[in-house]
């Protein structure tokens, strides 16, 4: 292939990552505390001294720099269990991830297990202050509640605190592919710095007709690229054709 396939070829690949971002997007747009992704790509100019033509020589090629997270909240919906929060600006609930470590998440959907612990609605423990879990005795189950600092009282008084873990750096939290997040370099906020909400729980902030609206975008913009690689596949063609008459 010429240089001008390779420049096609590296635009359709970063349409058809695009594209997995939106499809992803679209999956979770019901999903508790899912934040919408888009992708983010570079330019990459690579200095073609072959080129006859000073002004071909620079090559312009698209390469797929990594996705950031779109921080807009989403809106609370309410579920009406106490035990549900939803956290007012920016931050994520510290869990224990499946393997060991620290993941995060803004899913506030919360349960208290069999053996007492807070966890999230799929089970995995929420970590508290000094990162250990948070443990409600048996006889104080029923009467939970969490006010606006995170504090959780019982009928007997406090039990615990959630935290909310803030990053510097939106970039640095990733995914794990689990629904949680993983990252390096938190801070964990102060009870006067924390805002929850009870209650309730963070939906989705995945705008579908967005989504979809980009979805026929990238459709349009690689029917075009496949019109490119057309015409340029006729022009070679009719070149090899000139030439063979020529010799």
């Amino acid at each position: 292939m010429d240089v001008s396939s390779y420049v096609l070829l590296s635009h359709e690949q970063a349409l058809r990552r695009r594209m997995d971002v939106v499809a992803n997007n679209m999956a979770n747009s019901s999903t508790i505390g899912f934040r919408r992704e888009q992708p983010v790509f570079h330019e990459y100019v690579e200095d073609s001294g072959e080129a006859s033509v000073d002004a071909a020589r620079n090559v312009s090629f698209v390469l797929d720099y990594g996705a950031v997270h779109d921080t807009r909240a989403g809106s609370f919906q309410t579920t009406g269990n106490p035990l549900d929060v939803m956290i007012e600006g920016p931050g994520y609930l510290a869990v224990e991830a499946p393997g060991g470590g620290t993941a995060y998440t803004r899913a506030g959907s919360l349960k208290v297990l069999e053996s007492g612990e807070l966890a999230t609605s799929a089970g995995l423990r929420v970590l508290g202050e000094n990162g250990q879990p948070i443990t409600i005795p048996a006889d104080q189950t029923a009467g939970l509640k969490i006010d606006d600092r995170g504090t959780i009282e019982g009928t007997a008084g406090p039990l615990g605190r959630l935290t909310v873990t803030v990053f510097d750096n939106e970039a640095d939290v990733t995914p794990r592919g689990d629904g949680m997040m993983t990252g390096n370099g938190g801070r964990v906020l102060t009870a006067a710095e924390t805002r929850l909400h009870s209650g309730g729980v963070e939906g989705s902030n995945v705008e579908p007709i967005v989504e979809t609206t980009n979805m026929v975008e990238i459709m349009r913009s690689y029917q075009n690229s496949q019109r490119m690689s057309d015409a340029l596949n006729d022009m070679r063609k009719r070149a090899i054709e000139r030439l063979a008459r020529v010799g």
